[in-house]
C-alpha cells in the first residue's frame, strides 16, 4: 500500500478507461505518470484524443523494459496479463505491482459491496446500484461502478464516508487484490478467461480474492445451485447469506423462489419480496440475478420496499438480450455481451420463439461441447463470423435430420451474418447477436461490437 503517491514515479500499463482513469488521479495526487499502451495512436482511434489531454509522459506502440527504469510503482489495467515480459520483469525485480480496484479498496472511506462471478455480474449489479439509490437518502449517495460503468478510482475524493459504493469486479482486476469488500457477492464460477489464466485453478483463485480477506464482521453472499460459488465457503470468516431457486431453511439467511414468489430469509423472519410475474428481465439466468441482488441488498439492510423499485420495471443492461427491433415479425435481439459459451445458452434458454443465431468473435479456450448440443436442439439456424468460426463450425458439426438445427453457415463478418440472417428470418423468429466470444478479432469491445449491430439493424429496410 502507498500511503503518499506525491513524486511516487508510477507506470501504468494500459490505456483504456482504467488506466485514462488512474491516471488522471494519482496526477491530482502529484505522482510521476507513465503511460503505456501497445497500441499505436491509429489503432487507439478515437482515444488518442483524452490521450492528447493528458500532461504527462506517454509511450505507446510497444512494452520496453526501459520503462521500468527508476519506477516505484506498476499498475496495470483489467486486460493486461501477468505473463507479460515487462509486467514478469518488474516482479523479478520487485517492484510493486497493483491496479485500479486495489488502489481504490485500499483508500475508499465509504463501506463496498463488492459483486463477480463468471455470469451475471454485470445485471446483478445494476440491481444492486438500483435498490441502493432507492434505499441510500439524500444528501448520501450510493456509487456504481468498477468494472461497469465508471472506473471509481477517480471519484475518491468525493466518495463519502457515510455513502455506499456497489462494484462489480472481474477476475482480471481480482488478480491482485490483498483487501475484500465488507459484502462479498461471488454469484458463480464457470469456464471463462482461460485464454488470460490458462487454468480453472489459476482463474477461480482470482475470483476468490473477492472474500478471502473478510473478516468476521463481513458478509459473503454465495450461490447454493453453482458448485465453483459454493465451495467457496471455507475460505472466509464472514456470515453467509445464500441465494437460489429452492428453499432451504438450513441455510439459514437466504433468498429463493416458493409459491411463485421470491422471498428473502433473515435472523429467521421470513418476507416476501415480490411474485414472478413482476420480474421484466427474461429467462432463468436473469431470476438467479433477481436472487443475487435480493441476498446482497439484505446483507445491506435495504428494505424490501426498495428491492421492488430496483427491480420492477427493470428490462435488463445494454448489450444484455436487448431487444433492438421487430421487422416483418423477426425480433432482433442484441447480446454482445454473451461472450462465454455459456451466456450464449442462457441467452437461447430465454426464448420459446424458434432461433437465429449469431456465434462468433475470438475464442477464450473454453469448452463449447454443451452449447452445441443445445444448440442441435433448439436453434433453427446459426451463422458463424470472425475469427473463431471455423473452430465453433467444427464443434457444431452438420445439422442432421430430426433436429431443430436446419443450417449452419460460414458469413465471414458480422455484418454479412446480419444480412444472410435477414434474409433467412421469417415472421415469429427471433434472431440474437449472442457470441459466446470476445470481440477483439474485429471490434474494440462488446459494447462497440454490440452498437454497430444495433446500427446495422436498424438500418434495415
Amino acid at each position: 500500500m502507498v500511503n503518499n503517491w506525491q513524486g511516487k514515479r508510477v507506470l501504468i500499463i494500459g490505456a483504456a478507461r482504467q488506466g485514462l482513469a488512474l491516471s488522471r488521479y494519482l496526477a491530482s495526487k502529484k505522482a510521476i505518470i507513465t503511460l503505456n499502451d501497445k497500441r499505436t495512436s491509429d489503432q487507439l482511434g478515437n482515444s488518442i484524443n483524452d490521450l492528447a489531454k493528458l500532461e504527462f509522459e506517454i509511450v505507446l506502440g510497444d512494452h520496453p523494459l526501459s520503462l521500468l527504469e527508476k519506477v516505484d510503482v506498476v499498475c496495470l489495467s483489467g486486460g493486461i496479463p501477468l505473463e507479460l515480459p515487462i509486467v514478469k520483469k518488474a516482479i523479478e525485480s520487485g517492484i510493486t505491482l497493483t491496479n485500479d480496484s486495489q488502489i481504490f479498496m485500499e483508500e475508499v472511506k465509504a463501506p463496498v459491496i463488492g459483486i463477480t462471478g463468471s455470469a451475471g455480474k454485470t445485471t446483478t449489479t445494476t440491481l444492486v446500484g438500483r435498490i441502493a439509490q432507492d434505499a441510500v437518502a439524500s444528501p448520501h449517495k450510493a456509487w456504481i461502478g468498477g468494472n461497469i460503468g465508471l472506473p471509481l478510482v477517480e471519484y475518491l475524493d468525493e466518495i463519502q464516508r457515510e455513502d455506499l459504493v456497489i462494484l462489480e469486479l472481474s477476475s482480471f482486476q481480482l488478480e491482485q487484490m490483498t483487501i475484500s469488500p465488507h459484502i462479498a457477492a461471488v454469484l458463480n464460477i464457470t469456464p471463462n478467461h482461460l485464454d488470460r489464466h490458462g487454468t480453472m485453478e489459476v482463474y477461480t483463485a482470482a475470483k476468490s480474492n473477492i472474500l478471502k480477506y473478510q473478516r468476521e464482521t463481513d458478509v459473503v453472499v454465495l450461490n447454493r445451485e453453482d458448485a465453483g460459488s459454493w465451495a467457496l465457503q471455507p475460505m472466509t470468516q464472514a456470515s453467509l447469506i445464500s441465494f437460489g431457486l429452492r428453499p432451504i431453511p438450513d441455510y439459514g439467511n437466504s433468498s429463493y423462489v416458493e409459491n411463485g414468489a421470491v422471498y428473502v430469509r433473515k435472523n429467521e423472519v421470513t418476507t416476501k419480496v415480490l411474485d414472478l410475474n413482476e420480474i421484466t428481465l427474461r429467462g432463468q439466468h436473469n431470476l438467479m440475478n433477481v436472487l443475487a441482488a435480493v441476498a446482497i441488498s439484505s446483507a445491506a439492510g435495504f428494505s424490501v420496499q426498495s428491492m421492488r423499485s430496483g427491480i420492477v420495471g427493470f428490462a435488463g443492461v445494454e448489450h444484455r438480450l436487448e431487444i433492438v427491433r421487430e421487422l416483418r415479425g423477426v425480433t432482433w435481439v442484441n447480446d454482445s455481451k454473451a461472450t462465454t459459451p455459456q451466456g450464449t445458452m442462457a441467452a437461447i434458454e430465454s426464448f420459446i420463439e424458434p432461433i437465429v443465431l449469431l456465434l462468433g468473435g475470438r475464442d477464450k479456450h473454453l469448452p463449447w461441447d454443451a452449447l452445441a448440443s443445445r444448440v442441435h436442439q433448439r436453434v433453427s439456424h446459426v451463422i458463424l463470423f470472425g475469427e473463431a468460426a471455423g473452430l465453433i463450425g467444427e464443434k457444431l458439426g452438420t445439422a442432421l435430420n430430426g433436429e431443430t438445427l436446419k443450417t449452419v453457415k460460414d458469413a465471414g463478418s458480422l455484418l454479412d451474418a446480419m444480412r444472410i440472417a435477414s434474409e433467412i428470418a421469417v415472421s415469429g423468429d427471433v434472431v440474437i447477436l449472442s457470441p459466446g466470444c470476445t470481440s477483439y478479432d474485429a471490434f474494440k469491445d462488446f459494447e462497440e461490437r454490440g452498437n454497430y449491430f444495433k446500427k446495422w439493424v436498424n438500418g434495415l429496410q
